[in-house]
């Protein structure tokens, strides 16, 4: 299953720099120190939260197989557009789709989460945003030939800073990645596994392709909400 065809960027070229350029963006800002309480508000040092960014991005190039799944023949080597967004269809040999877990998209996001869940107790209230944004996300996702499930990219963005602010003002930063990231994994992948297999996809990655680019916007977003909060550092949970 170690199969080096599974690593690839889930966007085309300028699609994916279109990420690695609001990335650098937020290192200027950074640096300039605009964003110095909105990682306060966030909870995680500068360091730290670019780590997480760039981490994401590149781990987004890796994904981790982990069973094949049976279905109809499957679309290589193409470019699938869909709202705007052109997704890299792999090229593969494999007759079936390989089932993974993408490492940017998925495995970062889901640490992250629990750590922030963690570290605040949020637990009711993540509870509530990731339910929410899952509901959100699966009534508009949409299984895509070649690629699996993708979702409008803005769509898990802007219902997860509405959502956020709406539930707590002082945790909005970190509520909007819980709720953001996990309620897209959940709605749009883990809820239409059943489908994926006929859908003629030569990798079907969660966190990959199709809800990447939703995914790593709400982690951007988690930081700008953070700056509209008060500059007060938040309180850990004792």
């Amino acid at each position: 299953m170690d199969d080096p065809q599974v690593h690839y960027l889930p966007l085309t070229p300028g699609f994916f720099s279109i990420l690695v350029f609001l990335a650098l963006a937020l290192v200027i800002l950074i640096q300039l120190r605009i964003l110095r309480y909105a990682y306060m508000r966030l909870g995680v040092g500068p360091g730290v939260a670019l780590l997480l960014l760039f981490g994401s991005l590149i781990g987004s190039y890796f994904n981790l197989p982990i069973t094949v799944l049976p279905g109809p023949p499957v679309r290589s080597g193409q470019i699938v557009d869909f709202f705007g967004m052109r997704y890299v269809v792999p090229f593969v040999v494999s007759p079936s789709t390989i089932l993974a877990v993408n490492v940017g998209g998925a495995v970062i996001p889901t640490l992250m989460s629990a750590y922030l869940v963690l570290r605040y107790q949020l637990w009711p209230r993540a509870a509530i945003a990731v339910a929410v944004i899952a509901f959100i996300v699966h009534s508009t996702a949409t299984p895509v030939a070649g690629i699996g499930i993708a979702v409008p990219v803005f769509v898990p963005v802007v219902a997860t800073a509405i959502l956020a602010l709406v539930l707590s003002r002082e945790y909005a930063a970190p509520l909007a990645y819980i709720g953001g990231s996990m309620g897209t994994l959940i709605g749009a992948d883990i809820l239409n596994l059943d489908k994926i297999g006929s859908l003629g996809a030569p990798i079907a990655s969660i966190g990959g392709a199709g809800t990447f680019d939703g995914i790593f916007l709400t982690g951007i977003l988690a930081v700008l909400l953070a700056g509209l909060a008060s500059p007060s550092r938040l309180r850990p949970a004792s």
